[in-house]
């Protein structure tokens, strides 16, 4: 099974005789052994299985293991969010007292997480411009850094990451790469392929496809050598008191060691597990998800170009236009197209923004992205409204900056409403 669209559909579970042909929802919190020794056996992790959704579950791990084929990946897991699958992915291998290093053009969710959130927990965090030079990017690794963290295309700076890049300065510091591929999915782009060790996802997005799951998924490539690197990664390499004395690099290996730990730890502490029923969601998205991300690119290809030959707007972020400071990054990671979201300035400021958002009719006022539908945001009279003008346009998010979600309506109808609504202003 090689082909991406095939894995789509068939990965992650093979019914056998009789068995259901969907993959089944295991609604249940726990699961009943005919021995505590048996069950014994399952919290020393010396045999496989379930005993409590909080860790994992049986419908939970299916969707996770079509995540992994999707990705290449050896081994995956899913989380309650996207969030606490970056969360998850850092905090599996850095404590307080390490360093992390993070492309500054990231969501912004994101941002606050590395920036504010684990530097409470003692984590602190060096962001560099995704355009750094290698000597640049080489400055700002420490002694105690334990990662790396990008997105692939940022949300909504629309960003490229140079995956090579940080996957090259990363090794040469014997630390792993995490790189966020929720907008391309594994559908337009597999970081693993250009050096990434550990991906991440929001599968709220364009995984599920339809908005009504929020949920998240790590994926292991199973690649990188944690035992090479035993005196960084302590928590892999070192005995687990909680667990008996387990050494995870040793025990699991490359391929499972990462996830295990991240299961049996931080699921078992932190307990942001995906429920089985999102899970189900997310799989019928997934089943569809090589047919529509061909579509959004296509209506996000075809709204750029109008946008950048409007009058009325100022500039267009979008890497698959020609001349976008990104087109050749995007070329070489991205052959296939990026996504469906466009960022543009509306000519005439704040006001100008705010009259074209109420003008909308199709286009639908949201905060979600990487939908079935096409929504739209104005970020300064949203999520950002109490930010003044010059710290929107510190933070890169001009007041009239517009971010737009191309779903999979047709093109046409999309380019009328937007059209429309510039003649407003």
């Amino acid at each position: 099974m090689s082909l991406i669209g095939t894995k789509c559909v068939q990965a992650g579970y093979t019914p056998g005789d009789g068995e259901p042909r969907q993959i089944p929802i295991v609604q249940s919190t726990t699961f009943k052994y005919d021995t505590s020794e048996h069950m014994g056996q399952l919290f020393d992790l010396e045999a496989s299985g379930y005993f409590y959704t909080r860790l994992q579950n049986p419908t939970n791990d299916m969707v996770a293991a079509k995540i992994a084929a999707l990705e290449g990946g050896a081994a995956a897991m899913l989380t309650s969010s996207g969030q606490a699958a970056n969360f998850f992915a850092v905090f599996n291998i850095a404590e307080c007292g390490d360093h992390v290093v993070a492309s500054q053009s990231i969501y912004g969710g994101t941002f606050n997480l590395l920036a504010h959130t684990l530097r409470k927990m003692g984590i602190e965090l060096t962001f560099v411009s995704p355009d750094c030079t290698p000597e640049e990017l080489d400055a700002a690794f420490r002694p105690n850094t334990k990662c790396v963290f990008g997105e692939t295309v940022a949300n909504p700076a629309l960003t490229v990451l140079d995956i090579e890049k940080f996957a090259h300065a990363a090794h040469d510091h014997g630390v792993p790469l995490i790189v966020d591929n929720t907008f391309p999915t594994p559908v337009n782009c597999r970081p693993i392929e250009w050096g990434a060790d550990i991906v991440t996802h929001s599968t709220t997005k364009y995984m599920d496809g339809h908005g009504v799951a929020v949920g998240g998924a790590i994926v292991d490539s199973g690649k990188f050598d944690w035992m090479a690197h035993a005196d960084k990664f302590p928590g892999l390499c070192t005995p687990d008191e909680s667990y008996h004395g387990i050494v995870y690099a040793e025990k699991f290996g490359q391929e499972g060691a990462f996830i295990t730990k991240a299961t049996s730890q931080l699921m078992r502490d932190f307990g942001s597990i995906q429920s089985p029923q999102n899970a189900f969601y997310l799989n019928l998205g997934l089943e569809s998800l090589h047919v529509r991300m061909p579509r959004h690119c296509e209506n996000g290809q075809a709204l750029a170009e109008f946008l950048a030959s409007h009058q009325k707007v100022e500039s267009v972020n979008y890497p698959g236009l020609p001349g976008d400071p990104y087109y050749e990054l995007a070329q070489k990671y991205l052959p296939n197209g990026s996504c469906g979201v466009v960022s543009f300035e509306v000519a005439g400021g704040r006001a100008a923004a705010e009259n074209f958002m109420a003008a909308l009719r199709l286009c639908a006022i949201e905060t979600h992205v990487a939908d079935a539908r096409t929504c739209c945001l104005h970020p300064a009279s949203s999520t950002h409204r109490q930010m003044t003008d010059d710290e929107l346009i510190a933070a890169g998010i001009g007041p009239a900056m517009v971010r737009l979600s191309c779903g999979l309506e047709d093109k046409e109808d999309l380019i009328a409403d937007v059209s429309q609504a510039l003649e407003t202003i």
